[in-house]
Formats: C-alpha cells, structure tokens, sequence
C-alpha cells in the first residue's frame, strides 16, 4: 500500500508539471487536472488529491468490468443494436484487421 501510494504521489506530480507546461489547457483538463487545480486554489489538500486519485484507480477496475458485462448482455439481447453497431464499426474502421 505504500508503494502504491508513493507511486501515485510521482504519477501526479508528473502530471502537475505536464499541466504547467501546456499551452492549451482544455485539451487536458482530466479528472486529475481538475483535482490539481483545486488543490493550487486550496480546495483540496495534497493528500486528498493523493487519495481521490488512488481511489479511482483501485475501483475503476471493477467497475469498468460491470458495465463491460453489462453492456454485452444489452447488445445480446438487441440484436437490430449490435447489427448498427457493426455497421458503424465497419464505416469508421473499413473491413481492414483490427489488431488483437
């Protein structure tokens, strides 16, 4: 726990200097920036941004696979659905490969 948190410590002050180096911020105004930009206005401390940051990472897994699951279940049950949807896929990506 605690090298994952030093970890997280490094990723976002990586990601603070990347945010003070652009010149346009719009293009990488993330859930991350918005935390360090509330933490440079003193809404939130170090250790909440530390703490957000880590509890998204820790619970984005799960809940990534729940709605992935759920969402194949709808498409199954909606075949006129995945039907657009292949057609949107193969209108955006053509009939080339796509890599595994």
């Amino acid at each position: 726990s605690k090298d994952l948190k030093g970890a997280m410590e490094i990723l976002i002050e990586q990601k603070r200097q990347k945010l003070s180096t652009v010149e346009k911020l719009d293009e990488h105004m993330d859930f991350a920036s918005q935390l360090i930009f509330a933490q440079n206005r003193g809404d939130l401390t170090a250790e909440n941004v530390n703490q957000c940051v880590l509890e998204m990472m820790i619970a984005a897994p799960d809940t990534l696979s729940v709605t992935l699951f759920f969402m194949l279940i709808l498409i199954a049950e909606h075949p006129t659905v995945e039907e657009e949807m292949m057609r949107e896929i193969e209108t955006v990506v053509g009939k080339q490969e796509l890599p595994s």
